[in-house]
């Protein structure tokens, strides 16, 4: 399984299926009758690392369907930055169903009018799947000796991370390493001055996670990268033995929820098929592919079956360090916020 290598596009026309088009999946209310039965497309939209995972997935599932229904299900992806996604779907982009990075990301699409009110609430474990967290990936040997937090902004560590203004793993790194200072009896303002070092750190800001693991694992710049656990493993493995996981002594509860995006499903005739593949993520066929690919599933069975893929780390959720997401998008990341304030683009930066 290699990592997918993607030029830099508007993220709300990458379709990764061949052949597809924004106008192709954005079309898909019915398809074809296949003896009397109705063959659907569905179009999911997810966040940057998630390639991978959503292939399996879907090739499950497209089985799994058609031979319950006797129809053909296709279903197509769209990958980029978490909230660059949640615009495009605000934009126009016809998605079935989202599986973004972020809680705050989806709820815009509700204060949008896509989705439902009770959107939480339509599924299992507040439409959360599975959990993750931000971890660290190392040069092979750990040249700069990093272990946790306080590492990653000594002299002569360069720290790659996604940009916090599009990217769901961009907001958790930013979140995680605040909250290593807070959660450890630390202050407010001791937490703005780590991020703001953390950041003088980086060297370049890429838009979304699988940008940020090309920019480490394939060009070769910076000394840790902060990412999804996921992304982290995968990025190791595809290494052969050059990069390593560190797992810090804390970091943020990653809690991406999935949606039906109800206009567009019922415009398009495809609730019925969207919401059964939602439900699928739930079922221990769909936790167990969740925990291959280093997703942690809720499912407590499956989880204890495959507990030997994920250590343990301490993880805190955001109403640690805010009292919810809608606080902590407008403190930290809307415009004229803290990440704003304290971020200031260099010469050879992007």
């Amino acid at each position: 399984m290699k990592l997918a290598v993607f030029p830099m596009v508007m993220v709300s026309m990458l379709l990764l299926s061949a052949g597809c088009d924004s106008q192709t999946a954005a079309t898909s209310s019915g398809g074809a009758s296949n003896g009397g039965k109705q063959d659907v497309e569905l179009l999911n939209v997810c966040n940057d690392p998630t390639r991978e995972l959503w292939k399996e997935i879907n090739q499950v599932f497209t089985a799994k369907y058609q031979q319950e229904h006797g129809a053909k299900l296709s279903i197509k992806q769209s990958h980029g930055g978490s909230s660059s996604q949640a615009r495009a779907v605000i934009d126009g982009l016809e998605a079935d169903v989202v599986a973004l990075g972020l809680w705050p990301d989806t709820d815009q699409l509700r204060k949008k009018g896509l989705i439902a009110e009770d959107w939480e609430e339509r599924l299992p474990n507040h439409s959360l799947p599975f959990t993750s967290t931000i971890v660290f990936v190392v040069r092979k040997g750990n040249p700069k000796k990093i272990t946790d937090w306080p590492d990653i902004v000594k002299p002569g560590v360069e720290v790659i991370t996604p940009n916090p203004k599009t990217s769901g793993n961009g907001r958790l790194s930013f979140l995680a390493a605040w909250g290593s200072v807070i959660l450890q009896g630390g202050t407010a303002e001791k937490a703005q001055a780590f991020v703001t070092e953390l950041y003088r750190h980086a060297p370049v800001l890429d838009t979304g996670a699988r940008g940020s693991t090309i920019t480490f694992a394939q060009k070769g710049i910076g000394d840790v990268h902060l990412t999804w656990e996921n992304e982290a493993r995968l990025e190791v493995e595809e290494s052969k033995g050059e990069l390593e996981v560190v797992f810090p002594s804390i970091s943020i509860l990653a809690d991406p929820p999935v949606a039906v995006v109800d206009a567009n499903v019922d415009r398009k005739g495809t609730r019925a098929a969207a919401q059964a593949y939602l439900e699928f993520l739930y079922t221990p066929e769909g936790q167990a592919i969740f925990a291959k690919h280093y997703y942690r599933p809720i499912d407590e069975k499956v989880c204890a079956e495959h507990q030997s893929r994920f250590p343990e780390i301490k993880r805190f959720p955001i109403t640690e360090i805010v009292s919810n997401w809608d606080e902590a998008q407008t403190k930290f990341f809307s415009d004229g916020g803290v990440f704003d304030s304290i971020y200031q683009p260099q010469a050879g930066r992007n």
